[in-house]
């Protein structure tokens, strides 16, 4: 399962960060840096003017797959994260930089339907009544189940780990075949009220404006592009009153692309007012709240996946 230029790979860690060069790790980046990405660790290390640091630009979850496109004899892999649409980039998907021993080669993988992640964040134990030696998996994260459900538990193939890893029946669901409905990504992406900002972050440990729509809709087999810009043309205009909640709402200033998306939780009408779902660059954490006037003046539009 040795990587090689030129062809795919498996995230192996629950989490695993994009980065724009090697060079641009700061000393504060040690513990997402390591073959254990500890995440939340991470995150729980920053001050607020670190959590919007340019250096990151996506992050992948576990099981995702990249394309690997270069080797660096210090360690680092420069992929294209190919789940992660990215057009404006490259046509194939997000390209950046990760610790190549996050990844582990395709060869011997697993193939399968998997099951979806639906706990907001779990771990995956050495076996039903054992200890969790994975933490930190996120909801959205997709596994190949490894057998049926055993007293409540369920193991699942794990990339880089010979064994099945066991998970909570209850906390899996399947793959689902059809349009989700608004009113239920809206529920998952509730889940992550209070979340930490972080520039570029794509899970529930710190999320930014796009990734919380991103990660909403993939926990629903939808993957829509990455970025907020590409996001809206991806998805389809409406007409401003039009909107329900679950659809989106996009922000630019005069001149400017699109730098800011929320997901729409009411509508006005009578005394209320447009209120969202964002994950707030300003108050470095996921609300929910009213769309205040400053912000309503660089609305530029409704859209509805």
């Amino acid at each position: 399962m040795e990587l090689q230029p030129g062809r795919e790979a498996l995230v192996r860690v629950a989490v695993a960060t994009l980065w724009s060069s090697p060079e641009a790790v700061r000393p504060i980046d040690g513990p997402a840096l390591t073959a254990g990405a500890d995440i939340p660790a991470w995150v729980s290390g920053m001050d607020t003017d670190q959590q919007v640091g340019d250096c990151v630009l996506s992050q992948l979850l576990l099981g995702e797959r990249v394309l690997v496109s270069e080797l660096r004899p210090d360690g680092w892999a420069r992929v294209v994260a190919i789940e992660q649409p990215a057009a404006k980039l490259d046509p194939r998907g997000y390209p950046g930089w990760l610790p190549a021993d996050q990844l582990v080669g395709v060869e011997g993988a697993v193939t399968g339907d998997p099951l979806v992640v639906d706990a907001t964040v779990t771990g995956l134990r050495s076996d039903p009544d054992g200890p969790v030696v994975l933490p930190g998996v996120v909801v959205g994260t997709r596994l190949v189940p490894a057998g049926p459900a055993r007293g409540g538990w369920r193991p699942v193939h794990v990339p880089g780990r010979a064994t099945p890893l066991w998970l909570s029946d209850s906390q899996l669901v399947p793959t689902p075949v059809g349009p989700p409905d608004p009113a239920d990504v809206l529920a998952v992406a509730q889940r992550l009220l209070h979340v930490a900002y972080i520039w570029g972050g794509l899970s529930a440990h710190g999320i930014d404006c796009s990734g919380l729509v991103h990660l909403a809709w993939r926990r629903f087999g939808v993957l829509l592009p990455r970025d907020a810009d590409d996001q809206a043309v991806a998805t389809n205009p409406l007409p401003l009153g039009a909107e329900r909640p679950g659809d989106l709402y996009f922000f630019a200033r005069p001149g400017r692309k699109i730098h800011h998306i929320g997901i729409v939780t009411a509508v006005a009408g009578g005394r209320g007012s447009r209120r969202m779902l964002h994950a707030c660059y300003r108050r470095r954490r996921v609300l929910e709240e009213p769309m205040a006037a400053d912000r309503a003046a660089t609305l530029v539009g409704v859209h509805r996946v």
